[in-house]
């Protein structure tokens, strides 16, 4: 399986995403909403952006490790970010290159009102097509 990045001509090159990535072949993983939980299921990190964002990623890197995929397999992120401003977004980016490094799989970042319950600050969802 292999996955092929676009970049648009008439489009600008971001730095942690990619406009367009085509997948061959392979099957595809759907990973739900992580969010900043412990193994029991608990809240860790109340109220810190950077912190929930670390253990987000973390989250997901064990989410996809369980269904046989790769971070490098990620075609498509989306991330929910609770009264998102922009000074957010190196914070978050700084936590999603701690599992995808150069690898640029395709998002959205979605300021919301509120997650699930109190205490959530971001949630990070995903799709992968593994062989």
């Amino acid at each position: 399986m292999a996955l092929e990045i676009v970049q648009p001509e008439d489009l600008d090159v971001p730095r942690t995403y990619s406009h367009v990535v085509v997948a061959t072949a392979g099957r595809l993983v759907f990973i739900a909403g992580q969010m900043s939980d412990d193994a029991d299921g608990n809240l860790v990190h109340s109220g810190d952006l950077a912190a929930q964002a670390r253990r987000v990623f973390a989250n997901l890197g064990r989410a996809l490790a369980a269904a046989g995929a790769r971070p490098d397999q990620v075609t498509r992120i989306g991330i929910y970010v609770v009264d998102h401003r922009p000074e957010y977004l190196p914070v978050i980016e700084a936590a999603r290159m701690t599992l995808f490094g150069d690898h640029k799989p395709t998002d959205t970042l979605l300021g919301v009102q509120t997650l699930a319950a109190p205490g959530y600050l971001i949630e990070v969802d995903a799709i992968a097509v593994i062989d």
